[in-house]
């Protein structure tokens, strides 16, 4: 049965929707004169960012130096006892691989994650807690266990659990790149101390392969272009953990007055231990730069410009 409706009705609901779209219509412009109003406000700190992104890339790594080293005196400032620093290194690293942890197990995924990466990260955690244990056991080699078994569990998820996940097309950066070149450095240039040479020659392999195991992840990230969230949090968490690390060291030679080098041993060793740190530290500069520029934005999704990293 069709009801029929007056005519005075018809036009008094016709009316009605006119006006609730003329109504929605001006709520709509509003919203969107708001959104275009915060996005022309920006904040000192999104202005000097922008600033420093326009500038040429000398003038950038100037930025970063001065930064570097006001982060410096303000630590040598607050913190007195330098291992401290040692310690929140390793927290941060810690922290990093819970975030990968979460990942792996609450998403089901290992996509954007360097299998390589995380080979290379327990090779030398592996010598280097053989090193602890044959000549110096300290607080430093229960937290190196710790972050082992953390790694080794990953490397199983991806290689066992959620290997239809792992991106292998994108992780191609050769191993034997980095493994090679430390392992004949390291037969170079090693410490002179009193230990056996095998010894010797694994700490020196290792101080090397650190500064240089993140590249495969680097590699990912550069195909990929596109960082997601708990991945960028955990390569941005192994920056600072490696720029805490970098100040400690810095921090215990000016205060021993360089002789802490002289402990070291004598020839290149000391300064090529100064040098793994400082390069460890300023390979993940630039994907931090973009890291911070992105939470600054609001964005959730790192999108990296060609030829980072």
């Amino acid at each position: 049965m069709q009801i029929r409706f007056p005519l005075k009705t018809k036009l008094i609901i016709v009316w009605h929707i006119i006006t609730i779209n003329q109504r929605e219509r001006e709520r709509i412009c509003v919203s969107v004169e708001r959104i275009r109003t915060m996005k022309a406000e920006k904040s000192p700190i999104q202005c000097v960012m922008s600033w420093i992104r326009r500038q040429p890339p000398k003038v950038k790594a100037f930025f970063a130096v001065v930064t570097a080293m006001t982060v410096l005196v303000f630590l040598k400032v607050i913190v007195h006892e330098h291992d401290n620093l040692f310690i929140a290194s390793e927290a941060v690293h810690a922290l990093g691989i819970s975030l990968l942890i979460y990942k792996l197990t609450k998403e089901k995924t290992c996509a954007g994650i360097s299998l390589k990466s995380q080979e290379l990260t327990a090779l030398f955690l592996a010598v280097r807690l053989y090193c602890s244990f044959v000549m110096e056991f300290d607080l430093h080699t229960l937290l190196d266990s710790a972050t082992l078994v953390t790694t080794l569990w990953v490397i199983y998820m991806i290689r066992l659990k959620l290997r239809p996940t792992y991106m292998e097309d994108k992780d191609n950066f050769p191993i034997y790149y980095v493994v090679v070149p430390c392992a004949v450095v390291s037969l170079l240039i090693h410490p002179s101390t009193r230990h056996h040479i095998i010894n010797r020659l694994f700490w020196a392999f290792c101080v090397y392969l650190e500064a240089v195991s993140v590249l495969p992840q680097l590699r990912v990230m550069q195909n990929t272009q596109i960082v997601e969230p708990f991945t960028a949090h955990y390569v941005f968490a192994l920056g600072i953990a490696r720029f805490l690390s970098c100040a400690h060291w810095i921090l215990q030679v000016l205060d021993s007055g360089g002789r802490l080098l002289t402990a070291l041993g004598y020839g290149l060793w000391p300064i090529m231990v100064l040098l793994s740190e400082i390069v460890q530290t300023f390979i993940l500069a630039d994907f931090c730069y973009y890291y911070v520029q992105s939470l600054m934005g609001g964005q959730l999704v790192l999108r990296l410009p060609s030829g980072v990293v």
